[in-house]
């Protein structure tokens, strides 16, 4: 399980449009949204990123750097880039789910055909939202085994001005005995 204000695994992707990804050398003011999505074939990611999408200006704006990752090779992303017309927002791929587990994501096995008639791959991984600060340990996450009811991207935009007013720390750190 991933801890806050512990360091996150190291993660270094390609992105589509965007150049290679690495967390460690991110380079943000305040951290990074690290949005995990299950892939192309999922409806509900396509709605979620889009709203990311829309949004990422609106991180940016507070020094906060965004990135959706799935396990999709690159001609899957690169067709979730154009239904969600992505600009601004970095697609990365080519997610190893060995990697996907070290982020504490659960895996899920294909049941075929998705409603909008996409064939899920054999293992994907579910849905999981980070916000990584620029020294790489954890400042948020919610990890999903399902791909519904997922955090709005507006609250954490809201979070995050009430966070850098306030120099508010990342909590759930306490690992002593209960």
């Amino acid at each position: 399980m991933l801890m806050p204000r512990q360091k996150t695994p190291d993660l270094a992707l390609p992105t589509l449009d965007h150049g290679d990804f690495d967390l460690s050398k991110d380079g943000s003011d305040k951290g990074t949204v690290v949005c995990f999505y299950r892939g192309l074939h999922c409806p509900l990611c396509a709605t979620y990123l889009t709203e990311l999408e829309k949004l990422t200006a609106e991180f940016a704006a507070r020094g906060v750097k965004t990135v959706a990752i799935s396990s999709d090779g690159e001609e899957r992303a690169r067709e979730m880039a154009e239904k969600i017309k992505a600009k601004d927002l970095r697609i990365a791929y080519d997610l190893s789910l060995p990697k996907a587990k070290e982020w504490g994501l659960y895996i899920s096995t294909s049941r075929g055909k998705t409603s909008i008639g996409i064939e899920e791959p054999a293992l994907f991984s579910e849905p999981g939202l980070f916000m990584v600060t620029p020294q790489q340990t954890l400042y948020y996450g919610s990890v999903q085994t399902m791909p519904f009811v997922r955090p709005h991207f507006s609250e954490l935009v809201g979070a995050l001005d009430f966070a850098i007013k306030n120099d508010y720390p990342a909590r759930g750190e306490y690992t002593g005995a209960v």
